[in-house]
């Protein structure tokens, strides 16, 4: 049975995280909290991706969190992750469906489309991803995203709806207002506090995305019909 997609989505990025660093960071993240990791990696070899992919799998299953592959579906297939995220050039529904089987999670980065959304829902995807909805640090480039796309999507749409986009504890429930089921946060979780130039030790890293984690998922606990 397919997990239900609810919550923080953490995404990683070698841009923040070394290969020293991405293992305890994750952690610490799921120590907070997170529902969904993806692995998202641009700057090593296959075999260094694939080693770091699989121990990122181990630490995940730990926690019961599913691990969702960036982009590439036959790493996904490789190393038996739970997924996989597929951008608009990354490939189709059906083609990762049947390398991948009927269990895994399948998404779909739909940008600001309505109909991106509809297709890929109607594809088979098992989750949308919209965005940017806030400037973005990872994607300064990335063309923004309307909340009334998202609204929109919510009444049309029956899978989940993953935001993105410069999301953090401060503008995240307006998200959650809108519609979406799950913030995918990457700098907002991953991130170098805005005073520390990576001067501080490992440990007050971690312990930063450990008490970010926290923030980013009492948005869920806070926007439920008793929060108000």
């Amino acid at each position: 049975m397919k997990p239900s997609l609810s919550g923080i989505y953490g995404i990683t990025d070698d841009a923040l995280l070394s290969p020293d660093t991405v293992l305890p960071a994750v952690e610490a993240a799921l120590l907070g909290g997170i529902k969904l990791l993806q692995y998202r990696c641009k700057s090593l070899a296959l075999p260094d991706k694939t080693e770091q992919a699989r121990l990122l799998l181990a630490l995940c299953e730990r926690f019961s969190v599913p691990l969702i592959i960036n982009d590439d579906m036959q790493l996904c297939a490789n190393i038996g992750a739970n997924g996989v995220h597929l951008g608009q050039r990354d490939g189709d529904c059906a083609t990762a469906r049947k390398l991948l089987g009927a269990e895994a999670i399948i998404g779909v980065t739909c940008h600001d489309s309505l109909e991106k959304a509809e297709n890929a829902s109607d594809a088979g995807a098992d989750y949308i991803a919209l965005g940017r909805f806030f400037p973005s640090q990872t994607k300064p480039d990335a063309s923004p995203a309307a909340l009334e796309t998202l609204s929109l999507a919510r009444e049309k749409i029956d899978v989940p709806i993953v935001a993105i986009g410069g999301i953090n504890p401060e503008n995240g429930s307006s998200l959650i207002a809108a519609g979406a089921d799950m913030l995918a946060v990457i700098n907002g979780l991953f991130g170098a506090a805005e005073n520390d130039c990576h001067g501080g030790s490992g440990q007050d890293f971690n312990k930063q995305i450990l008490a970010r984690a926290r923030k980013l998922n009492a948005l869920f606990s806070d926007s439920g019909p008793d929060s108000e």
